[in-house]
């Protein structure tokens, strides 16, 4: 598992602060690197937002969108890990062969109950995000052709907040309930 040497993005290390603060969870398909790349190379290092992100991962090959991202951001980024409490200013990455969900502001890992090419984690985590941050979460889907992803916006639509997608244009598009 990857372990990132900055301590602001270790649990341990995290100080209890104000949870009023947005979290963005930013789906992509397996191909969403350069789409990841891309936001974090826009997004300044203080908006005061956490930013969580679920790719579908290999589950059979470490990832390194942690380090990757690490070279583009200044902001920390870390490999989630099981509690982890999500921290302004900071960037989570799903670790391979995992589900992971929040709860109170931590991150929930568990080990997947269904094959890979059946499971939702997009859906998933931001279904999660709009019932445990209500008007304070934000969807954003990047990249991918399938469905993974569609309940969670709608989830957070439903909470009052904020859900986009990216267009085969590569321009971000609000996605507004019917």
């Amino acid at each position: 598992m990857t372990q990132n040497k900055n301590p602001a993005a270790q649990p341990e290390n995290q100080p209890k602060q104000d949870s009023n603060f947005p979290i963005v969870g930013l789906g992509a398909s397996a191909g969403g690197l350069e789409a990841f790349e891309q936001f974090f190379r826009h997004v300044p290092a203080d908006t005061g937002m956490a930013f969580v992100l679920v790719s579908h991962l290999d589950p059979s090959h470490a990832s390194i969108l942690t380090e990757i991202l690490q070279r583009i951001t200044s902001m920390p980024v870390a490999e989630a890990q099981d509690q982890m409490q999500v921290m302004p200013n900071c960037v989570y990455v799903i670790p391979p062969n995992r589900d992971m969900t929040i709860f109170h502001g931590a991150l929930q890992l568990s080990i997947p109950a269904v094959p890979h090419g059946q499971r939702m984690p997009i859906d998933a985590f931001l279904r999660s995000l709009a019932e445990d941050q209500s008007e304070k979460a934000i969807g954003i889907i990047l990249s991918g052709t399938g469905t993974d992803g569609t309940l969670g916006l709608r989830a957070i639509l439903g909470a009052s907040s904020v859900a986009c997608r990216r267009t085969a244009l590569r321009t971000p598009k609000p996605i507004f309930a019917t």
